[in-house]
């Protein structure tokens, strides 16, 4: 494959911009430069133990300014930052530390006692500061094809799988992202989602490759939100629908100012009442439709489309093709439903050590996304269901797979199987219904299951049958799981 390099992307960025702020959080504020010499020392202290070009470092942390240091101090040494999910438990952080084969695990100190590997293998945030030395060598620039990040998402068989992210593919998301949404001198976005995830990562990436200013925050505060977007000329924001339900609440009869331009709503369908409230407020709401696998965004609805179009994704952004296939493997006709499909610059490299599953999702440069969805006469894309299984629980994606698959890790446990059910606060959680082979009570299938799912994932109630509905071929049958819920 041909190499394609470009300079380091924060030196860069420090370089053209020294003086214009990088970084905004509660307790600091540093420009390019500032953060450019932080992540200097953080990156030597990685290199006197050792790490080199090529390792993987897990990272467990939750969104802070060290956070934002340590990400890029591992691709100063040219390694590859695995991110780590907070939400999870012990047994998943082993689990993706293992498959990651990383080489270390940085951890803050809420967490770091949790990490279930040997001391040699991991490193507290406090160790990794003291440590701090000036690196004699770091990575001047950076292959587009190298793997950036490795994500991990939920699977459909049960077992998580690495999305691996190359630096050419958050490179053209940020670049069809600023050709859709627009790049402005004044923009400050303001990151209030995970940065394990890709919606917050990416916020990250485009920050050093625009010039663009990062107001971070530690969690999401429906209060403080809205006080930064009116306060502090907060221009962009990244949301899920229950982050944004909060914040109109929270709202009330107040506005925003004219400074604030946009309501970046991911995270599935929104629902149309959300919708309308945004629009009989004047809230600029633009929907998205992305994924791990495509390194954030892949279509998102134009400013001058977003009243016209309510409820659209959009269209693919600039450097991106969509099409949706029918089951037949032929290509459906307008506002026909079918797979999504996807293909661009922006789309992953493929999934660490799975070979068999990248050829399964991979197919000449399109990805499977599994999601159904249609596209209206005029090319605008509908998303109809993020997966037929999926279960999505405040932004946060669920296989009923996994579930299951921790469900009948329990000896008198049977058959398992689980669907997302409507709740008012969550949009979505899942419902479990289990085949016992002797008396099992549901208090203690919970309690056996929060030991090994984090606690969005642990079913919200359990139901005991004699049989599952399956099909002729014995496939579960999801979607009669739902008309059983009482």
């Amino acid at each position: 494959m041909e190499t394609t390099t470009m300079p380091n992307w924060l030196k860069q960025r420090a370089y053209m911009t020294p003086e214009r702020i990088a970084l905004e959080t509660a307790e600091e504020s540093l420009t390019f430069l500032e953060l450019h010499e932080e992540v200097l020392g953080r990156a030597g202290a990685l290199g006197g133990l050792g790490i080199q070009k090529g390792d993987h470092i897990a990272i467990l942390m939750g969104n802070s300014a060290e956070m934002v240091k340590i990400i890029h101090a591992v691709f100063y040494c040219g390694a590859t930052a695995v991110l780590l999910n907070t939400r999870l438990t012990e047994e998943e952080w082993e689990y993706q530390f293992l498959d990651s084969k990383a080489k270390l695990i940085i951890a803050s100190p809420e967490y770091y006692d949790r990490v279930p590997v040997n001391e040699n293998k991991k490193l507290s945030l406090m160790d990794a500061v003291r440590l701090l030395q000036k690196p004699a060598v770091y990575e001047e620039e950076y292959d587009l094809n190298q793997t950036a990040v490795i994500m991990y998402t939920s699977g459909t068989t049960g077992k998580p799988k690495g999305v691996m992210q190359t630096f050419g593919n958050h490179y053209w998301s940020a670049v069809g992202s600023a050709l859709n949404l627009g790049l402005h001198t004044e923009d400050k976005w303001l990151a209030a989602v995970p940065l394990f995830h890709i919606s917050g990562l990416s916020i990250l990436f485009r920050s050093v490759i625009y010039g663009m200013t990062v107001s971070l925050h530690e969690r999401f505060d429906a209060e403080s939100i809205n006080q930064s977007i009116i306060h502090n000329k907060t221009s962009i924001i990244s949301v899920v629908s229950t982050m944004l339900d909060g914040m109109l609440e929270n709202l009330k009869e107040c506005s925003y100012p004219k400074t604030f331009r946009c309501m970046l709503l991911g995270g599935g369908p929104a629902p149309a009442s959300l919708l309308n409230q945004c629009k009989e407020k004047d809230i600029p709401v633009v929907q998205t439709y992305g994924m791990t696998e495509t390194s954030s965004q892949f279509a998102t609805l134009s400013m001058e489309d977003s009243l016209r179009k309510l409820g659209s994704a959009g269209k693919p952004l600039f450097p991106c093709q969509i099409k949706i296939v029918k089951e037949s493997g032929d290509e459906a006709g307008t506002n026909e439903p079918g797979e999504i499909m996807v293909k661009g610059p922006n789309v992953m490299k493929g999934y660490w050590n799975r070979q068999e599953a990248t050829a399964r999702a991979l197919e000449n440069g399109w990805l499977h996304t599994g999601d159904i969805g249609r596209m209206d006469e005029d090319g605008f894309l509908y998303v109809l269901d993020r997966r037929s299984d999926l279960i999505i629980s405040g932004g946060e994606n669920i296989y009923p797979a996994e579930i299951e698959s921790v469900l009948m890790e329990h000896p008198l446990v049977k058959e398992a199987g689980v669907t997302g059910v409507t709740d008012e606060k969550w949009g979505q959680v899942p419902y479990a219904f289990v085949v016992a082979s002797e008396n099992l009570t549901a208090n203690e299938l919970l309690h056996f299951s929060a030991k090994k799912l984090a606690k969005y994932k642990v079913p919200k109630g359990i139901t005991f049958v004699s049989e599952l509905p399956r099909n002729a071929s014995r496939k579960l049958q999801r979607h009669v799981l739902k008309g059983m819920v009482q």
